[in-house]
């Protein structure tokens, strides 16, 4: 759901019937096998699969966040976020998945950035449980590792683990991707930092399990759609993103529209086409078609020079993975 600057928007009888008598009794039982035929037939279709972009090789988060976005859900694996949300855009797939924070390493910049220019909506998101685990090939022993690959965020996510080793780290596009990679290399020396069902998929053994630095260690995904869904009685958050002229005191007058809702995120990123202007996201519980956030988001229109609401869905209640 994009909002732009604009003004808001509910038998005949059959008297012969003894001659033919035997005929209708003959053709009943063909009748009846074929009904049967067409149920068991409608009954043993296997419902349409739904495929979802995700960033990343099999093995990764980001396909746990996949495989949670639909019930029918066949992943799909692109190498930047840039591809997720155009393979979404051109119907390549049907959805697409983007981490956009972590609960110990924080934003997801790389994502978050190009929600502003995209036209695709918001429809729900996705907490995973991230369980890190450092994964070298067969027979080698961690007191060989020098080196440890992983994605920039699986390694902040794991600092104190890979200061107390004395690895040097080295920067990744995927944590699955740098297993699938290690197994390539076949180096002796180097492990990677990815989920325990990489190292399955890729041969790789596990010299520690659950490193990461906390145990509260959390992705929340956005799954993105060309579509808006349908209304739901659950649980919902907005999101939105918007500017402000840079005069005294309008930003202040911009957030005091939203006064009285609870924020879940509120944060500032430089815009992309301005120097040293910014982008304020703002993530609110509860659905935007709610008379009490319709008419805050109507207010922050009033006041904000750009205003776009990335979505409306229904709220994570629970993680998985």
């Amino acid at each position: 759901m994009t909002t732009k600057k604009a003004a808001t928007q509910k038998p005949k009888t059959n008297t012969r019937a003894t001659p033919s008598a035997p005929r209708a009794t003959a053709s009943a039982p063909r009748a009846t096998a074929s009904a049967t035929r067409a149920k068991t037939a409608s009954s043993s279709v296997k419902p349409k699969s739904v495929t979802v972009a995700f960033q990343g090789v099999p093995g990764a988060y980001g396909e746990i966040a996949a495989n949670a976005s639909s019930l029918n859900a066949a992943p799909k694996g692109y190498t930047t976020f840039h591809e997720v949300l155009e393979a979404v855009r051109i119907g390549e797939t049907d959805l697409g998945v983007i981490p956009v924070e972590n609960s110990l390493a924080g934003t997801v910049y790389q994502a978050m950035d190009l929600l502003p220019e995209t036209d695709l909506h918001i429809i729900g998101e996705i907490i995973v449980r991230v369980n890190h685990h450092l994964l070298a090939l067969p027979g080698v022993k961690l007191e060989q590792v020098k080196r440890v690959h992983s994605h920039p965020q699986a390694l902040a996510q794991s600092d104190g683990f890979v200061a107390k080793h004395h690895l040097t780290p080295i920067a990744a596009f995927d944590t699955a991707g740098a297993a699938k990679e290690l197994l390539e290399r076949g180096a002796t020396d180097e492990a990677v930092i990815a989920s325990k069902r990489a190292g399955e998929l890729y041969g790789l053994s596990v010299l520690a399990a659950g490193i990461e630095d906390e145990d509260f260690n959390y992705t929340r995904f956005l799954v993105l759609s060309r579509h808006e869904i349908k209304p739901q009685n659950v649980p919902y958050k907005t999101s939105l993103v918007f500017a402000v002229r840079h005069t005294p005191g309008f930003l202040l007058e911009t957030l005091n529209q939203l006064k009285g809702l609870n924020l879940t995120k509120i944060e500032s990123r430089p815009r992309r086409d301005r120097a040293w202007s910014y982008l304020i996201y703002i993530d609110i519980e509860g659905d935007a078609r709610e008379t009490r956030i319709a008419q805050a988001l109507v207010g922050v229109l009033q006041k904000a020079s750009f205003v776009k609401v990335l979505g409306s869905y229904p709220m994570a209640l629970e993680p998985v993975g």
